[in-house]
Order: structure tokens, then sequence, then C-alpha cells
């Protein structure tokens, strides 16, 4: 859609979707949506009985109906609502029905926009009155929506050209009852796995999204972020604009590119390019930064063709690592690189991937699959994302690992975010299939 103010005009858009945005009206969505999952099943059962079937409970709720309508809700409600279906959707899709699994990637789509009175009303709270005459154009229609907010094109009558990350009105406030709204919602309609531990993630992911709602914690990163990379011309960070920029608005330096998984057909050269500098940034991230954007989503990179050069966005999920963490994780990459299984071991508890008291089966375990996934990295030969086979080995053995009740262990947070943060990266390089001299990039820092 065009400029919402070009010459002083504003310019229609299509209306999109409401976000609810007070906690009521939220509570209120969930139970309904509750109530009629809860209804139809009975309805079902009735029917089941009847016909002297027998009755399964967990076949009645998990109906690709009721699948459908609890996405659609996530979706309408945004916020830690449809960030949490993204979750839930990225990280255990292994181990949830496939039905659920093709549905639920939806949510891992843009989201329907505000309507523009309402995105008008989120933006006079923030600039106040009048607050379109700063803007020689302001696009209304979003260049993207997702799960806490959406962003906007604008230029400034001095010619800057702008994205503007706008939050859904009520995201921030909703957080804490949202999550445990979706834990009750996905216990109760069968989405999750009967025994699937999600409680002692619930904590860490309401922090998580506090954080990603904070849009002055994520300017300051996006600054940081932007000096500690100012003099690699691999990357564009988007220059940040904090006289624009408030709790709910984040304003910064329009960067273009293409999607970075649209390059899936581009010359092998620069597949391998492109890889290559994102394995690099990572272990500068974790080694020399100690300060990792652990956001693994394909959308928080795109590739500027002109500038050969990928354009970093969205600095919500950062996080700060500790030294003696970052150490463990070097004499772990270390062992690993060696063939040091004694040395993997003992690194691997220092980080949390388990405990020492775990029984030493289970930790054999753990160590094979650590190793499926070094073994590649030791020699000179570039690591084939692709050819490598290790995604499919090792979902493989993490969905028996992950069978077993007694196992489970929940590792710390900063141990959780990094090895999701690696695999993302794993995903995108096998996406890409791109090859990468690995061993050659560990090197200088292990």
């Amino acid at each position: 859609m065009s400029d919402a103010k070009d010459k002083g005009r504003a310019v229609p858009v299509d209306k999109g979707r409401a976000v609810p945005a007070g906690r009521v009206a939220r509570f209120l969505r969930f139970g309904s949506l509750a109530g009629g999952i809860a209804a139809r099943a009975a309805v079902s059962g009735a029917g089941q009985m009847v016909r002297g079937e027998r009755v399964n409970a967990a076949g009645l709720l998990l109906t690709p109906g009721n699948i459908g309508r609890i996405t659609d809700e996530l979706a309408r409600l945004r916020g830690a609502a449809m960030k949490m279906g993204q979750l839930i959707s990225m990280d255990t899709g292994d181990f949830l029905p496939p039905e659920l699994s093709g549905i639920m990637a939806r949510l891992r789509a843009d989201a329907q926009p505000m309507p523009p009175a309402q995105l008008k009303r989120v933006l006079e709270r923030a600039w106040g009155k009048g607050w379109l005459s700063k803007f020689a154009a302001f696009e209304v229609r979003p260049l993207a929506a997702a799960s806490i907010g959406q962003v906007h094109r604008a230029r400034t009558k001095d010619g800057r050209e702008l994205a503007v990350k706008v939050q859904y009105p009520g995201v921030r406030e909703s957080i804490d009852s949202d999550v445990d709204n979706v834990a009750t919602l996905m216990r109760f309609s069968g989405l999750v796995p009967a025994g699937l531990a999600v409680g002692p993630l619930l904590e860490e992911a309401k922090r998580q999204l506090h954080e990603e709602a904070d849009y002055v914690r994520e300017g300051a990163y996006l600054a940081r972020f932007g000096e500690l990379l100012g003099d690699d011309a691999g990357f564009a960070v988007p220059g940040f604009y904090g006289e624009l920029s408030t709790a709910d608005v984040l304003a910064m330096e329009f960067v273009p590119g293409r999607a970075v998984e649209a390059m899936v057909d581009a010359p092998q050269e620069v597949r391998d390019r492109i890889m290559t500098q994102l394995v690099g940034l990572v272990l500068r991230e974790l080694f020399e930064f100690r300060l990792m954007q652990t956001d693994p989503n394909f959308a928080n990179y795109r590739y500027d063709e002109a500038g050969q050069r990928l354009v970093l966005l969205d600095f919500g999920a950062t996080r700060e690592l500790p030294a003696a963490f970052v150490e463990g994780y070097r004499e772990l990459l270390r062992a690993g690189l060696s063939g040091d299984r004694a040395g993997a071991r003992g690194a691997a508890v220092a980080v949390g991937l388990f405990a020492a008291e775990m029984p030493e089966a289970q930790q054999e375990r753990v160590i094979d699959m650590f190793e499926m996934s070094m073994a590649p990295m030791r020699g000179p030969a570039l690591l084939d994302f692709a050819g490598a086979k290790l995604g499919q080995g090792l979902k493989e053995e993490g969905m028996k690992i992950a069978a077993d009740r007694d196992f489970w262990h929940v590792p710390p947070a900063d141990t959780l975010f990094v090895q999701r943060k690696l695999g993302g990266l794993f995903l995108l390089g096998a996406r890409l299939r791109a090859r990468v001299d690995v061993p050659g990039l560990l090197e200088r820092w292990v």
C-alpha cells in the first residue's frame, strides 16, 4: 500500500484485525475458545457413544477443526499468546502430531496487522497528536506483522528512510497471563503430549518475552551491535533513532535486502559466503562479545545483494553471557574437536547440558549426540550442511531420549537459548545447502 501521508492525504489500507488489548478481554477470548472446544468434544463424544464406538478423549479434542480454531485465536491475540504458539511449533514440533505441526506452522508467518484506527491510537500515545507532521511519508500498510509488533516504512522530512516497529497495545501487560493461559489451553486441548514438562520453562518464557517487549532495551542493543560490527563490511546493522523511539515504538534506519531464505537459489559461492558470515558471527557473539542475539528466526536476517552484506534485524532476544559460561562452551567445543569424550562430559556438566547426578547411561546418550554433531567438524573438509545428514540423526536420537520420562532435564537458560540459536543456524545452513569451513572458523576460538 502506498504512503499514509503524501501531500497531506491519507491513503486507505486493508482493515486488519484489532488486537484485544485488555487482560480481561484476552482472558475472555481464551475462556470462550476453551469452552467451545469442550462443547464440540462433548457433542462428538456423545455421538460416538450412541453409535457404540469407543470414545477417544484425545481424538475428540485434537481435531483439525479445533487445532485450526486455536491457531486462529493465537494469531488474533498476537503478543505472548502467538509467540508461545510459535515456540511450541518450532521447538517441540518433532513430538507433536503431524496435523498440529502443519497448522501451527502458520503462526511462524506474518500475523494480520492492526487496523489503521488502532495503529493511529498507538502512535498518538507514543508521539502525540499531529505526529504525521513529522514525516514526509508514512506507510500505513506494514512491511511485516509478527507476534509482538508490526513494522512500517517511513520517510522523514529531511529525507531519512526509516523502519518503524510499533508494538501491539497491551502486549507487555498481558505477557504473564497469556503464557499461563496458553499453557493451560495446550494441556487442556491435548496439544501438548501427556507428560511433556513445559512447566519449568514458563517462567523463563515470561522473562524473555518481557525483554522482547522492552523496546528501550532493544534500542540499546541495536545501537550496541551497530558499534560492535561497525568495522565489518559483511554486516549491516540499522542505525538507531532514539529521538523517535519510545517504550512502544522503535525507530531505525531502513536497510533494503532480500529474505535470507530466499537466497536458496543463489549461486553456491553466495550461499556459502552467507553461512560463513553467520557462523563467524555467532562465534564472535559467544567468545568475543559475550553478547548473543538468541532468536533463530530466519526473518531476523536479510541479504543486501548490492553490498554483499547481511542485514541484522530484531535484537529483542539479546542475551549477555557470563564469562564462566563462555569458557565452559570453549572447553566443550575443544573436547569435541579433539575427540576427548571425558573432557566433553565434564564440560557438558559445567554448562548444564545434563546434571552430574544423572545416571551414567543417560550421560553417555547425550555425549553420543554431541559426538555425532562434532564428527563432521574434525579435519580440513568443509561442512556440507545439507549433506551432513546430522539433522535427521540428531532428531531421531533426540526423540528416543525424550521418550524416556526419567531422562528429562531442563538446562539453564543461557544454555537453552545458545543451543536454540545454534540449532536454528544449522537449519538455515541446511536450507541454503551451504558448505562452510567450520573447523577453520572454530580454530581461532578454541
